[in-house]
């Protein structure tokens, strides 16, 4: 068995082999067919998604059975001021893997986000609910998802949210160095979400791609909070005396709009391979620990 991963060094990337390489997660072992897969990584500097003939190329010469496209433009108000770039990484990506892992009959896991939705509701979002993303990164990456369901038919969309890893940047190694820096935050508190830590989703995605089960998933931590509340959890667990106060969005200058609601339902997994994310406390809780061990060894 082979697995190409796109964007190896991003969190959720690293976190993948990471796990493959160990044989096991925090929330157990994964299957022993993966002991003898062959794992390629790929990163920017490797492979641009955007030329549909390197990303054949490659895929021909590889002959990948397995592609997980974690390489993506994050970027949210970046998003707004490079929309070449964002539809070029978040779309034109997603389709040059689609068609190539089509002629090569490779199923593809393409990673997909919470910023689909407008985020105007108070339920959480299940995978039929209609999409009307008001962000260039959120319509970037819905026509991604548009390209891969158009041009693949081995395919798993998988959205998810508030990621963090232990590899790369993110909101949470971010609120413990400020924190430690400043001994005060600003964090908005009416934009709702799910925490997810890169370690669940990664064997999730490891889970499902053993599976013939395709179709559109959503895979976030388990609960909802704000990133408020988010701030105030990460700053507990890592013992940081810190005060923390609340702030509308409107308050702070930024170029894209966020869904101020963008909860995600789990649905899909719990009618298919089974839903063992954590909650979103019990999951934070662990890797504020671990990051905090790592950092002062």
């Amino acid at each position: 068995m082979k697995i190409l991963i796109t964007g190896c060094k991003g969190q959720l990337g690293s976190q993948i082999i990471n796990i493959l390489k160990e044989g096991t997660s925090e929330l157990g072992d994964i299957s022993e067919v993966y002991k003898t897969a062959e794992i390629i990584g790929v990163d920017i500097e490797d492979l641009d998604i955007s030329n549909l003939q390197s990303v054949k190329s490659l895929l021909v010469k590889v002959k990948p059975n397995v592609v997980i496209n974690s390489a993506a433009y994050t970027n949210v108000d970046g998003c707004e001021s490079n929309q070449d770039l964002a539809f070029k990484v978040n779309s034109v990506g997603p389709r040059n893997l689609a068609i190539s892992c089509e002629q090569i009959g490779a199923k593809l896991i393409h990673i997909s986000t919470d910023y689909v939705f407008e985020g105007n509701g108070t339920v959480p979002y299940k995978e039929y609910d209609i999409t009307n993303p008001v962000s260039i990164y959120g319509k970037t990456k819905l026509l991604g998802e548009s390209y891969v369901r158009e041009f693949c038919s081995r395919y798993f969309i998988v959205r998810t949210a508030w990621l963090y890893g232990y590899n790369g940047k993110n909101f949470v190694k971010t609120i413990i160095k400020v924190a430690k820096e400043k001994g005060h935050l600003d964090v908005v508190d009416d934009q709702r979400g799910n925490p997810t830590n890169a370690e669940d989703l990664a064997y999730h995605i490891l889970k499902l791609a053993l599976t013939d089960e395709y179709g559109v998933y959503h895979c976030t931590g388990i609960g909802e909070c704000s990133w408020y509340d988010f701030a105030k959890a990460i700053i507990e667990y890592a013992g940081i005396g810190c005060t923390v106060s609340s702030i509308t969005s409107d308050k702070i200058n930024r170029a894209a709009k966020r869904p101020s609601f963008s909860s995600l339902d789990n649905m899909m997994l719990r009618c298919s391979v089974g839903d063992k994310m954590r909650g979103w406390r019990e999951a934070l809780k662990i890797f504020v620990g671990k990051y905090n061990m790592s950092n002062n060894m």
